[in-house]
């Protein structure tokens, strides 16, 4: 193990959250896109924490946008772990069998009078915030609660919204969780506002199919980028209205390009397909980036 990927200690709460069925991490990459330079940091932060506690790394296929998500793109996140030497235990899981388990949860908050249904586009909630100002959050403006009181026809097409107020009271505790590189949080939810969990689009939202597939696969540690670190309040907050544990969790650094931006799909970020179809070895690509090696114009965030 280098020091450019440190890997960090286990810790007490590690140790108490894995002692069941032991340290179990994953990759859970969607497939609406070629996986880059980026995606291979993650993957190598989740596979090389299990491997250097003993534990297990599953892979997991987060495919039920159906509009964007192909099957291309599915056999080449394979294709691409195993060009790295990235070996995952275990069947590879896909979400979009499990989209009935979602929906379950979502009657579930619902029949506990915790979520509402939204049928606001953006260009209508642009018009609500001009008129009233409202709280800013780490997605940016706040959601100004214009159908939290149930003015939406039941044949309008809608997208489906936690309470945030009635969650947060129907918890009535403060929350944390623990993280094995900034230690402990306090999860301060209510920042967010009232978020979608099943948007008109497509099933079930990111912050709800990933807390109830964490759960599902046993994982004890989530792994994943410090993009995400605010989103875990949200998670936590899902967890404690399902009834399911409290995973740790590591939020490691991103590589960013030369503007300090995030690597992204959208971006043109150089595809890991295209490198393997040059010829390049996929397992020194994994152990230069272990060593910090990294692509001209590409760089770790220290914060």
């Amino acid at each position: 193990m280098t020091e450019f990927i440190a890997i960090p200690s286990i810790g007490a709460f590690g140790q108490q959250h894995g002692k069941h069925g032991g340290v179990v991490t994953r990759f859970a990459p969607s497939p609406n896109g070629y996986l880059h330079i980026g995606h291979a940091h993650a993957a190598i932060c989740a596979h090389d924490f299990a491997r250097a506690h003993g534990g297990r790394f599953l892979l997991r296929i987060e495919d039920i946008d159906g509009t964007r998500s192909r099957t291309e793109h599915s056999r080449a996140i394979l294709d691409d772990l195993n060009w790295l030497g990235l070996a995952w235990d275990g069947e590879v899981v896909y979400q979009s069998p499990r989209v009935p388990q979602y929906a379950a949860a979502l009657q579930r908050l619902r029949k506990m009078g915790l979520i509402y249904r939204c049928a606001c586009s953006r260009s209508d909630i642009a018009a609500a915030i001009k008129l009233r100002p409202v709280l800013h959050g780490p997605d940016g403006p706040v959601y100004p609660g214009t159908c939290r009181h149930g003015n939406v026809a039941d044949t309008a097409p809608a997208s489906w919204r936690l309470d945030m107020q009635a969650a947060l009271a129907y918890v009535d505790a403060p929350m944390f969780w623990h993280d094995l590189s900034a230690g402990q949080q306090a999860a301060d939810p209510a920042m967010f506002g009232d978020v979608i969990l099943w948007r008109k689009d497509a099933p079930a939202s990111y912050h709800l199919a990933s807390v109830l597939d964490d759960s599902a696969d046993g994982i004890s540690i989530v792994v994943r980028g410090r993009d995400l670190f605010a989103y875990t309040a949200v998670h936590i907050l899902l967890q404690k209205l399902l009834g399911l544990l409290q995973p740790v969790y590591w939020h490691h650094s991103l590589l960013i390009d030369q503007n300090g931006e995030k690597l992204g799909k959208s971006k043109g970020s150089a595809a890991l397909a295209a490198m393997r179809h040059t010829g390049e070895d996929g397992r020194s690509v994994a152990n230069d980036l272990r060593q910090g090696k990294l692509p001209l114009g590409i760089s770790l965030t220290t914060d």
